[in-house]
């Protein structure tokens, strides 16, 4: 346990201090107290945006630590889906096996990461070209599940339904004292809420171990890390499955959540917004995507109930103006410059996270 508390603080994550983690503590109370104070419909909509959040925080894993600009988290997020909506719809899944279903469609999309992230990390794919390979991979998905409209498409008594996506499947469900609790509203959020602090805690923790640190060298010089004698390939497929299987849980969080897939969830747009929050956020901070995602994803829903074309031209000169102005992220820099006022006067600059 030592030994993660100072993994947890280590060097490649911002927020380290006492002031830090009091912070974190505060908002955690206010998060777990959230539910009695709201409206169940509410609870259950902040539970949606969580969800996505555990997909900007793969991104952040692939893209701000090891340097691996990948435009295909919502095709993982999408075959997780999919293949959750499959096992569950054909095992009649309830209890404790919808958790089991959802591990299950993880796991295809992990696999998926694995067999795609071999041929591009051995194929020494990089740069603008792996994200090409992975949009492209994520505009075929949306395509291929868009027409599937007919009877023939479908596993076993599950469907696919072309444009129409894929319906039937069940809540999770969770058994607890010999009764089953669906995990919907209240229940899903504290779900949710539960597996993304973990999960939080857990990349703080990778990122700085030796993994982690070699995935930062790989990100600033992957030569010369490998003439250091790492195995560099190994590395960056092992992050890019790590962050594709986070991807994948939000996908089988979301179907189970909506009880609905559709192929629009891997279309262009979608694909592009994991980008925009994780760019904007500060993608080379866990925590600082983290906020910045969820602080995103709620003006954005925000304002979609207006209009959902405003929301989107939103989002596109957010991305323009972090280009422009903050290419490290303006979350990012609002945690770098609150570091900074923390330090005794005297601290060199090199000193700062």
């Amino acid at each position: 346990m030592p030994a993660f508390l100072q993994r947890v603080n280590g060097p490649q994550t911002m927020g380290n201090g006492r002031a830090f983690w009091l912070c974190f503590a505060a908002v955690l109370l206010l998060a777990v107290g959230y539910p009695a104070v709201a409206d169940p419909y509410d609870v259950g909509n902040v539970a949606y945006l969580l969800i996505f959040t555990l997909m900007a925080l793969g991104l952040s894993l692939m893209w701000g630590y090891a340097g691996m600009f990948s435009f295909g988290q919502t095709a993982f997020f999408g075959v997780a889906g999919y293949s959750y909506g499959v096992i569950s719809i054909n095992l009649g899944a309830s209890g404790a096996l919808t958790l089991l279903c959802l591990l299950g469609g993880v796991a295809i999309a992990a696999l998926f990461a694995l067999l795609l992230g071999y041929f591009l990390v051995y194929g020494r794919v990089s740069g603008v070209f792996f994200g090409i390979v992975t949009f492209a991979t994520t505009l075929a998905l949306a395509a291929f599940f868009g027409q599937t409209a007919g009877p023939e498409w479908a596993i076993g008594t599950a469907r696919f339904n072309g444009f129409n996506g894929m319906i039937g499947m069940p809540p999770l469900e969770l058994p607890w004292s010999g009764e089953v609790i669906v995990l919907e509203g209240p229940a899903l959020y504290y779900f949710v809420l539960a597996l993304l602090l973990a999960i939080y805690l857990g990349l703080r923790a990778l990122v700085n171990s030796r993994f982690g640190n070699v995935l930062v060298a790989i990100r600033e010089d992957p030569l010369r890390t490998e003439l250091l004698g790492y195995d560099v390939r190994k590395y960056q497929l092992a992050a890019f499955v790590i962050g594709s299987s986070l991807a994948g849980l939000s996908g089988g969080l979301y179907t189970a959540w909506g009880q609905f897939i559709p192929p629009a969830s891997m279309g262009l747009p979608a694909a592009a917004m994991p980008i925009i929050w994780v760019a904007f956020s500060g993608r080379q901070d866990l925590t600082a995507t983290m906020v910045g995602t969820f602080l995103l994803l709620l003006a954005f829903q925000t304002i979609t109930v207006y209009s959902q074309q405003y929301a989107l031209i939103l989002m596109g000169f957010l991305l323009l103006l972090t280009v422009m102005l903050v290419p490290a992220g303006f979350f990012q820099g609002i945690g770098r410059y609150l570091v900074r006022l923390g330090q005794p006067r005297g601290a060199s600059r090199e000193d700062t996270p």
